[in-house]
């Protein structure tokens, strides 16, 4: 997701860098025409994320959306619906993409905050897989908090050091 934001054009990077996107299973099962029931709704809740991550270390810049991403906050949402996909095809051109052959004995390891993935259909019964999941951190936040998912009651102690959970 890092190369999808190096390669967009200048004048769309400007235009997106503060924008703010609401990411729920409901928006990706929905769309496949999954049912949810009220608890379901409840626990799948859409999650405000900034749309472009920066590494607070390392000052890159990143895309964050998948499938997930459903809605823009406060914008249009004709231009969301529009505008997430085409981020999401840019994202995923061939030539940004890594696709792993995986063979005996491989260990793959990716950075959840910049990386878009999913997996692919294999025959489980025939190729049994062992995932292990490790989440590390260097004491610098994943994702720096955009002020305008802080609730105003928490903006006055708000700061980049001390992220607050969005509403």
């Amino acid at each position: 997701m890092r190369a999808a934001w190096d390669t967009l054009d200048a004048r769309l990077k400007e235009e997106i860098k503060e924008l703010v996107v609401e990411h729920s299973r409901i928006f990706s099962k929905g769309m496949l025409g999954f049912p949810f029931t009220e608890d379901e709704l409840k626990t799948f809740a859409p999650v405000r994320q900034p749309l472009v991550r920066t590494n607070l270390r390392t000052g890159r810049h990143s895309l964050f959306l998948a499938s997930h991403a459903g809605r823009i906050v406060g914008g249009p949402v004709a231009e969301g619906l529009l505008l997430l996909p085409e981020l999401m095809e840019h994202a995923t051109q061939r030539e940004l993409v890594y696709r792993h052959r995986w063979k005996v004995g491989d260990l793959v390891m990716w950075d959840n905050g910049a990386t878009m993935h999913r997996a692919r259909l294999y025959d489980d019964r025939k190729y049994p897989r062992d995932l292990r999941r490790t989440t590390l951190t260097n004491g610098v936040p994943a994702t720096p908090m955009v002020k305008s998912l802080v609730p105003e009651s928490a903006q006055a102690g708000w700061s980049p050091e001390r992220p607050v959970s969005p509403p």
